[in-house]
């Protein structure tokens, strides 16, 4: 990355489910290497759940077989990785949806864990209840990566205003989310959640979902996408296995927010979205 230009360039891997836990993390293998050939990202992500959506594959972090891979990878071609998401089996057997973060020394930066689970109930269109199976996280994630501060949710998170709010708050200029949205809500919602969450905090916002597989239980949405801080969608994908490449140019960050600044114009002597302390 060319810290003069504030450029970095961004890969995201749409990946196909092949049903089969050690196939997924090989494609992902084969896809971060031949990324890394053809594009030179500084930045490579994953879609959420990329090696299985299953508790009975879930693996600790960071000594599981799919962190190691990840964290090789990573140093290999001493690169970011933002590992989209796994099966976590955290402490008393809990269960929970974990996005991994790996440095270009292979190091894990951060792990998130889902804040808010996906439970929902829609008449006609789709009923499922994450928190049947996974618990949830309670820590905001925030990296740093050549001096931009990112922050890291996970799908269902990208809904709450106030977490994305909270990231702006810490000086973010981006928000990345693992995400796979469905056939319900994705042609309601995906794009739309996107564009709100840039426009009101004048930050890129970037989802990764996997492939969609008509013949899925839970098919997936698909379009992984790269929206600007002016709003604007920067890169999208189509639905199928894709490679996304968006070179990020940080300085619209500074641009709009001093051409449109709502930040220093909140009434905050009336209202506030704060950090609770634990």
């Amino acid at each position: 990355m060319s810290k003069a230009s504030k450029i970095m360039r961004l890969v995201l891997l749409q990946l196909k489910d092949f049903k089969d836990k050690a196939a997924n993390v090989q494609n992902a293998v084969s896809k971060i290497e031949a990324a890394v050939k053809e594009h030179s990202p500084r930045l490579i992500t994953l879609p959420e759940y990329f090696n299985s959506p299953f508790p009975v594959h879930s693996e600790s972090i960071p000594d599981g077989s799919t962190s190691q891979q990840l964290s090789s990878l990573a140093k290999k071609h001493q690169i970011y990785i933002v590992g989209g998401t796994i099966p976590e089996l955290g402490e008393n057997d809990a269960i929970y949806n974990t996005c991994t973060v790996w440095s270009p020394t292979g190091e894990l930066v951060a792990k998130h864990r889902k804040m808010h689970l996906f439970d929902v109930d829609i008449k006609g269109g789709i009923r499922y209840k994450e928190s049947e199976t996974f618990s949830a996280g309670n820590d905001f994630t925030i990296i740093d990566i050549d001096g931009h501060r990112i922050g890291i949710g996970i799908c269902y998170d990208i809904r709450f205003e106030e977490m994305a709010r909270l990231y702006r708050n810490a000086g973010c200029e981006m928000i990345i989310y693992p995400a796979s949205f469905n056939m319900t809500t994705g042609p309601l919602h995906w794009e739309l959640l996107q564009r709100a969450r840039a426009n009101d905090n004048q930050l890129f916002v970037v989802t990764n979902s996997l492939a969609r597989d008509p013949s899925a239980g839970y098919v997936a949405f698909g379009h992984s996408m790269v929206v600007d801080p002016w709003s604007k969608v920067q890169q999208t994908a189509r639905t199928g296995e894709e490679t996304v490449v968006a070179d990020i140019d940080f300085s619209l960050v500074e641009q709009v927010r001093q051409q449109i600044p709502v930040f220093a114009q909140r009434r905050l002597d009336l209202y506030a979205t704060e950090w609770k302390t634990k």
